[in-house]
């Protein structure tokens, strides 16, 4: 499954780097009042675990046969179930998994034997089951349950649920939809629904004549439904061995467009009616991509076909259903004129990660939630090396350090973190899992052990692991044993240091020139955003380290594994003025922190660009992580920022300004908010002066992304020119003289918004509503936020729960609100407050409410919010969220701890900036 990003690059924030560390009393002290006030607040232990049992092994499933009659009008549905079951211990119940479904009746006829009706179904709703009892023993053997049912067609996008969308000619109608991961496939049917408990699917669904039915495998067989000439029975193949949670069916109404892969695989793109057309860019990278997994994993894709559709109301990004993979529309579907660049880079990455989980997850399945972790966080690796294989031109892995990489050790620096192995029960445990910690902190570990593998042993080890549990169900332990057989390498002992303890380490280094050698001398320890650890016990890692020098900064030098806590290490033949850096790629997954004398000598580097623009990604994250964390000062950050000013790399840039956004919320704390814009504007100004306002010959992908990146940040900072500039353009692109390119519609909506007025924002309504694509309403969603009165906030507000916002995006609105400014901050608290139950309900506590909840809360700086956080949900409970919660609060009490540390300082090095320019 792909969690959908609350905004185009996904969010990152902690940070830095500099001269040595702070005298460790200062530390130690810092670090333990600020844990004192999170015990104080009581944030820094998380709830105790609800009980929970998983279902006895005595009846399992080997097939089910199912059929489901939807009701596109009244929303309900009836089911038949008949599954071939094998009794292995006798009994006188089944105790299966069901939610929101009422069963008519139950029976259960041995092999050979008479049927046995239950007389009596106890539903035990809170753990989600159903115990059907029998009259009589049940015997070991195989046999056949049969149960009728009826359920509700939700509007929760979880289960079978109802999904709205507009015909060509306007009116409303519904689809049928699934969505079962994690553990709602029980919502549509009773079921083993535990990822570990396989079997094969017959899936019929009865629909209207006139609509499109989908499930995982091909038709086999389609005709009249006998009761009602107006509905057909559909019939689908029988599926592989598979889990409950990858089932799906679609009913509704559609147009595609197909090829074959060069497997000789049908693929297929589903879109909505009379948009064939916005399929043929996600049909060719499927196309292309089938084969590449087949020939990296040496396994042949398994099923006859693949679809991929598009769903209106979806809550995640895309689900990995097998042979049926659902997306929400901008996921999926890009049109020629209208789609902008990191669209198209989002479609690839999405349907590289979803078709990855057809061998590594689907062929072969996690136990269970605990190896949750397994699954995203490899196909949220391979994703990246599939589009690189695609699309070259996309620098998709350094696009991958700053949109994964640093994302998860932001959030992994926290108390409330959690390790990527998080021991799952109750159900409602499941959604919390579905983080940066699972998915791109996963990613980070497997990129960190391909890098120490090698791509030989890796794949021979993958397919070692395919080949001997397809169809069967593994676990962590299963993967590190199969790439340790291939490569001969301590996997399993490396691993574990990496994925069943939270945090990774900060590396500490110095050097000293010995004649003609370079000796470093390595330290590792927890890093903490709060600051060096304090505790009896540090953690230590394995950690695999490359060193390079200025000598060929695209070559290791060297290649260690520090296993210890400190490390002498002699690099040969260097000489006194080389530059030595950590981390080449910055693919480990550690920070650095460099002796002063060490990090002088890398600065240069990132003026001239004779480091690689990963690596001048990597020494600038870590600074601003450092500094974030109080270790060094914020100063010497800015500092080294303004060393970019040749930076041509767009990931670079994204990164610095994902960064500087940071800095900026948090200075909108203050009474020189202006000042850090003016900072803004200054960094930026040169690239965007270079770049201009249109593409010049030769330009590709990478420079229409830098551009937008750039505008919006001058735009957004009151960059003169790009104000007038941007109010120019936007004039004549809604009056239809000169329409904007796709690629320039967000930084040119936030600039006139930033700084404009009603009438701006009634005009962007307008173009909401008049828009036929859904990547087009979502551009206008996510920047309606930068609207600076507060009456227009309000309207934003309420506009964010009305019927013109699909209900997944509802939350990019809020969320935008509350990072567009400090008012809007406050404004987005106060509206989910007031609107809580809805929100709660609307989104019955799946992952959507731990974004809301992060979107919104996270940017405020003052440490008596964390309490008030903490406290509203004590009375109004959000269990799928408590971790995003206690990480909120902790986050305040960060921005807190670091605004009063360093907002005087930063204010003077502001104020001497502006009486005597920098000479760039």
């Amino acid at each position: 499954m792909w969690l959908a990003a609350a905004a185009p690059s996904l969010a990152r924030r902690l940070l830095f780097l500099g001269p040595p560390p702070p005298p460790l009393l200062l530390l130690l002290s810092r670090s333990s009042r600020r844990r004192r006030r999170l015990h104080s607040l009581g944030l820094a232990a998380m709830p105790e675990k609800r009980p929970f049992e998983r279902l006895p092994a005595d009846v399992s499933p080997i097939n089910y046969s199912l059929c489901l009659k939807p009701d596109l009008l009244d929303f309900t549905f009836e089911g038949k179930l008949e599954a071939a079951a094998q009794v292995r211990q006798a009994t006188n119940q089944i105790v299966m998994n069901c939610a929101d479904i009422d069963i008519i009746t139950a029976s259960y006829a041995p092999e050979g034997d008479e049927e046995i009706h239950a007389t009596g179904f106890n539903y035990q709703n809170e753990d989600e089951k159903v115990t059907l009892s029998f009259p009589s023993t049940l015997q070991t053997g195989t046999g056949t349950l049969k149960i009728d049912f009826v359920g509700e067609l939700n509007d929760k996008m979880k289960g079978f649920y109802r999904s709205k969308y507009t015909t060509p000619s306007g009116e409303v109608r519904y689809a049928a939809v699934t969505q079962f991961e994690a553990t709602d496939a029980r919502r549509a049917f009773p079921c083993w629904d535990e990822p570990a408990i396989k079997a094969t699917f017959d899936i019929s669904l009865v629909v209207p004549k006139d609509r499109v039915a989908l499930s995982n495998m091909n038709v086999i067989d389609r005709k009249p439904y006998p009761d009602d000439e107006n509905l057909v029975e559909v019939k689908f193949a029988r599926t592989p061995v598979m889990s409950t949670y990858l089932v799906a069916f679609v009913v509704g109404e559609y147009d595609f467009v197909e090829t074959r892969s060069k497997d000789g695989v049908c693929v297929r793109v589903y879109t909505p009616v009379g948009k064939a057309e916005q399929g043929k860019f996600a049909l060719e990278v499927a196309a292309k991509t089938l084969p590449f997994y087949k020939d990296y994993f040496n396994v042949p894709y398994p099923l006859p076909k693949i679809d991929l559709i598009a769903i209106a109301d979806f809550a995640a990004g895309a689900m990995e259903n097998w042979g049926l993979v659902t997306y929400r529309e901008t996921a999926l579907l890009i049109d020629p004129k209208n789609s902008c660049s990191s669209s198209r880079q989002w479609v690839a990455l999405v349907v590289g990660h979803e078709l990855a989980h057809q061998w590594f997850g689907n062929l072969v399945t996690m136990e269970w939630w605990t190896h949750l972790w397994l699954n995203e966080g490899f196909a949220s690796w391979i994703e990246y090396l599939c589009v690189d294989h695609c699309f070259p031109e996309y620098d998709i892995w350094t696009q991958f350090v700053s949109a994964d990489y640093t994302r998860a050790q932001e959030l992994d620096a926290l108390d409330n973190s959690h390790p990527i192995e998080v021991s799952v029960g109750h159900p409602s445990e499941v959604d919390e899992i579905f983080d940066a910690i699972s998915y791109s902190k996963g990613a980070s570990v497997i990129r960190m052990l391909h890098d120490y593998i090698g791509d030989k042993d890796f794949k021979k080890g993958m397919n070692m692991y395919l080949t001997k549990f397809q169809q069967k169900n593994a676990a962590t332990e299963d993967l590190w044993e199969s790439l340790e057989n291939a490569s001969g390498k301590p996997i399993a002992a490396v691993m574990n240091t990496w994925t069943k303890q939270m945090g990774f380490p900060l590396i500490y280094v110095e050097a000293e020139q010995v004649e003609d050698d370079r000796l470093l001398r390595l330290s590792q320890k927890k890093f903490c955003a709060s600051g060096s650890y304090v505790g009896e016990d540090c953690p230590q890692w394995m950690v695999p380290i490359t060193i390079s020098t200025s000598e060929d900064p695209n070559q290791a030098k060297l290649k260690i594994l520090m296993d210890k806590p400190e490390m002498n290490v002699v690099l040969k033949n260097v000489k006194p003025d080389q530059w030595v850096k950590l981390n080449l790629g910055t693919v480990g997954f550690y920070r650095t922190q460099y002796s002063s004398a060490m990090l002088e000598s890398l600065l240069p580097g990132i003026r001239d660009l004779s480091l690689p623009p990963v690596d001048r990604l990597g020494l600038q994250n870590d600074l601003f992580s450092l500094a974030r964390a109080g270790i060094i000062s914020t100063v010497e950050v800015l500092k080294v920022m303004e060393a970019f000013v040749n930076e041509p790399n767009y990931t670079v840039w994204s990164d610095l300004s994902c960064n500087l956004g940071i800095l900026s919320t948090l200075l909108s704390h203050t009474d020189f908010y202006e000042e850090i814009q003016e900072f803004v504007k200054d960094v930026f100004s040169p690239i965007g002066e270079r770049l201009g306002w249109d593409p010049k010959p030769g330009e590709g992908h990478l420079d229409a992304l830098l551009r937008g990146l750039v505008l919006g940040k001058l735009g957004k900072a009151g960059h003169k020119a790009t104000l007038e500039e941007a109010r120019r353009r936007f004039k004549d692109h809604v009056e239809g003289k000169q329409i904007l390119s796709a690629d320039l519609r967000s930084p040119v909506y936030l600039t006139v918004l930033k700084h404009g007025d009603g009438t701006t924002l009634d005009i962007m309504l307008k173009l909401h509503k008049q828009a036929d694509m859904q990547e087009e309403k979502n551009r206008i969603e996510r920047v309606l936020g930068a609207t600076p009165l507060p009456d227009l906030i309000q309207k934003v507000l309420t506009f964010a729960l009305s019927e013109e916002v699909r209900p997944q995006d509802t939350v990019s609105v809020i969320g935008g609100v509350a990072g567009g400014s400090k008012h809007g901050r406050k404004a987005a608290w106060k509206f989910i407050k007031d609107n809580w139950e809805e929100l709660y309900n609307r989104y019955q506590g799946g992952f959507l409410i731990s974004r809301l909840i992060k979107l919104s809360v996270e940017g405020f700086a003052v440490d008596k919010m964390a309490g008030e956080v903490k406290a509203f949900f004590e009375s109004h409970p959000a269990p799928s969220a408590e971790r995003t919660i206690q990480q909120c609060c902790e986050n305040i009490l960060l921005n807190a701890a670091w605004l009063k540390r360093d907002a005087e300082s930063i204010h003077q090095y502001l104020l001497q900036r502006k009486a005597s320019p920098p000479t760039v």
